[in-house]
């Protein structure tokens, strides 16, 4: 899912978020904490807050029901529009407009990651809904974000294999601020039955096709990076028959018949104002700062790295250890490396003795350095130098699905399994929805309880 962004050229603008406690700790709270009354007891509080500060934001949203689908669709003829041109700069020479190297681009793919492995966590209270057809849309989408149980397409699985192809997994280098979009969406989704408003206004605004999300999909392609997690959204989120037109329909059906419809769509509006808090997709790509990130990425090693190096090797008249003693001197380090030749700027990487020392057979430094690391130092070292051939274009082959396999000894399939064990299909509902959560769909048992919800769902209707 992708959220609605403005269309002009600027990134949209960074709001404050609230500085009381730590993002990340909501986040995780919400996602991993096994007691439900803490959860949704910080849930409402959390949401209490972002809807106050929604409330100040401009209001884009058209008041006008009878405009809803035409403002969508008129807007993804717009993004249409922008992204022909964007092709055509690019046929005639022009630059990439959002990652200047592939450091870049992984940079980005780690700082929207607490928002893309909760994908559809918004949705996911009204599976207790399934059997009231005015929620077909919604639950219809949120079990489409879950691959309807095919972990080869499921969203989380997806994003979760493409961040561990890259070394991205470590998440203690994210940024607190980034946590904020993940955690809205957490709150939501806990707390549906007393938001729906919100929660219905929140996805118009989510699964509207931005512009940034293609550029990024062609983008990433062309730095060798796999963009199927985007491209896959460019699909499924249309305005004709995908989410975006499920979101436009579910707002018509769940409006109130005899009671308060004037205010059921201010709380519709202030939910999908939800979607400009904090940094947009844009803002985020705009912030990078390569040598910022390779100091911030060397500060982490220095306290693991200021005792392990030999007296042997001298820069400047300081030993390595010298240098790694204090924050202040890696920028200085990094500049007596460049005075010796040991990194040479604006070359090949492989022309620097430090890089051999981090990458290739019989390199004395092999494995200090994560994959995203090493990226870091090659395209700073590499700087304004580029490779003869640029790296090929990944596109995603279109393989025959395959039935999905359920691993017979995982432990949670086993415990699932034996819950469901001569239970009545309508029984069975309330024990498989728990594995639809944001935490659990993405496991094997909870991939097997998604395709056995939507199997029962069928039936029982």
């Amino acid at each position: 899912m992708t959220a609605l962004t403005r269309l002009e050229s600027k990134p949209a603008h960074e709001h404050a978020i609230s500085s009381a406690g730590s993002m990340k700790q909501i986040y995780e709270q919400l996602l991993l904490n096994d007691d439900a009354m803490q959860r949704r007891a910080l849930a409402q509080r959390f949401l209490a807050t972002q809807l106050q500060q929604a409330a100040d934001l401009p209001e884009d949203m058209p008041g006008d029901l009878s405009a809803l689908q035409n403002f969508v669709e008129q807007h993804c003829i717009d993004v249409a529009r922008q992204y022909a041109d964007y092709l055509q700069q690019r046929k005639e020479g022009g630059p990439r407009q959002f990652f200047s190297s592939k450091a870049h681009a992984l940079f980005f793919l780690q700082a929207v990651a607490p928002t893309k492995l909760v994908d559809g966590a918004w949705l996911s209270g009204l599976l207790r809904h399934w059997r009231d057809p005015r929620f077909e849309g919604l639950i219809c989408t949120y079990l489409e974000e879950l691959g309807e149980g095919n972990p080869a397409q499921n969203h989380v699985v997806i994003y979760r294999k493409l961040l561990a192809e890259h070394g991205l997994q470590d998440s203690g280098v994210i940024a607190d601020q980034y946590y904020l979009q993940g955690a809205v969406q957490l709150a939501l989704g806990e707390c549906s039955d007393g938001f729906l408003p919100e929660v219905i206004g929140y996805n118009l605004g989510y699964e509207v096709l931005p512009l940034h999300l293609l550029i990024s999909a062609y983008e990433l392609s062309e730095l060798g990076i796999d963009p199927y997690y985007f491209t896959l959204h460019v699909t499924i989120d249309n305005a004709s028959t995908g989410h975006a037109h499920k979101a436009v329909q579910s707002v018509l059906q769940l409006l109130p018949i005899e009671g308060d419809r004037e205010a059921f769509l201010r709380r519709v509006a202030l939910g999908y104002r939800l979607n400009d808090l904090g940094q947009g997709s844009r803002a985020i790509i705009e912030s990078f700062d390569l040598y910022g990130e390779v100091l911030s990425m060397l500060e982490r090693k220095r306290p693991f790295g200021q005792h392990m190096h030999s007296d042997y090797c001298r820069f400047e008249g300081k030993t390595v250890n010298q240098w790694l003693s204090a924050s202040e001197q890696l920028p200085g380090f990094l500049a007596a490396l460049e005075n010796k030749g040991w990194i040479k700027r604006h070359q090949d990487p492989q022309a620097s003795r430090f890089w051999q020392l981090i990458d290739g057979d019989g390199a004395a430094m092999f494995g200090v350095f994560s994959p995203y690391e090493k990226q870091l130092l090659h395209d700073w070292i590499g700087g304004n130098w580029r490779p003869e051939h640029s790296p090929a274009s990944v596109r995603r082959g279109t393989g025959a699905s395959a039935e999905p396999l359920v691993p017979g000894n995982d432990p949670d399939v086993a415990s699932l399994q034996a819950a469901l064990e001569g239970l009545a299909a309508h029984e069975q509902m309330p024990v498989l929805i728990p594995w639809l959560s944001a935490h659990r769909h993405s496991h094997p048992a909870g991939l097997m309880a998604t395709r056995r919800f939507i199997e029962l769902k069928s039936s029982l209707r």
